[in-house]
């Protein structure tokens, strides 16, 4: 009735009536077609750091396969660039971060980045070739830290722990090198890219690396000096995907891909004790 009273008046409107109704009868259409595609999705991909948790995830993607989820594997180089292809829908999880570093990655770029499962923790450490331990770093020292926010204050945390410097009260996980409010051996920090850093320590006095980066460097535990602890450790490592993902069956298969014992076996060998599974 309505594209008959129009027509009366002009002949052009029924067209109109008629293509606005199409369009809103395929928006309702599609609409759940959509949703239920990405409920069902078999395939994804997902953004790992280059070495040797490449070698883990030649596992995962095996265990996936045998629970109905093509996964593949896209390996990045630099910590900045899964977050922001995960956001940018280029993958569709990665799994190489902490939390202190997600929340300064949200803070700073707001991201729509949940965490939905555990990996691995890697104790970060303080490394030397030129002493054996920490009583042995001399006035003036130059000590390397990793340049991204949250593992600039992990280093810096476990450099006060060791009684090489201290820090400003509560500065905490977001301590920055303005935080120290004491430096009685009057140590030279020195900022660096947390991929770099590990490469770095013969030409300097100790460096903090993060312990998959010391593993890829070729540094060893009897270069090592000084370890954070493990109990209660909030860098635990973790699978990350967008928000609006968080409940879609694929993501817990791929963390249920992860967290096995076939994995945690591959893990193991991989990493020779540097880090340790955490699910």
């Amino acid at each position: 009735m309505l594209i008959r009273l129009a027509y009366a008046k002009n002949k052009t409107m029924p067209l109109l009536f008629a293509t606005t109704g199409a369009v809103l009868l395929a928006m309702v259409l599609l609409s759940p077609l959509t949703t239920v595609h990405a409920a069902d999705k078999t395939a994804v991909k997902v953004g790992i750091m280059s070495g040797e948790d490449e070698d883990v995830w030649r596992e995962v993607v095996k265990q996936a396969a045998s629970k109905g989820l093509t996964v593949k594997t896209v390996v990045f180089n630099d910590y900045n660039q899964p977050n922001e292809a995960l956001q940018k829908g280029e993958v569709d999880a990665n799994a190489f971060q902490h939390q202190p570093f997600l929340d300064n990655q949200i803070k700073v770029n707001h991201y729509d980045i949940v965490r939905v499962g555990d990996t691995a923790v890697w104790p970060i450490g303080l490394y030397s070739k030129k002493v054996k331990s920490v009583a042995d770093l001399k006035s003036g020292a130059v000590i390397g830290v990793p340049n991204d926010p949250a593992n600039e204050a992990r280093g810096l945390n476990l450099l006060q722990r060791e009684g090489v410097l201290k820090l400003k009260p509560g500065a905490g996980i977001l301590a920055t090198t303005a935080d120290i409010i004491d430096n009685p051996r009057h140590i030279q920090i020195k900022e660096l890219d947390a991929g770099i850093i590990g490469r770095s320590v013969p030409d300097l006095d100790a460096a903090i690396v993060n312990t998959d980066w010391a593993l890829k460097s070729g540094l060893t535990k009897q270069e090592r000096i000084a370890q954070e602890g493990i109990k209660n450790n909030p860098y635990n490592n973790f699978i990350a995907v967008k928000k609006e993902n968080v409940n879609v069956p694929w993501v817990k298969t791929l963390v249920a891909s992860y967290q096995n014992d076939a994995v945690k076996k591959v893990f193991d060998q991989v990493y020779k004790g540097t880090g340790i599974t955490a699910w």
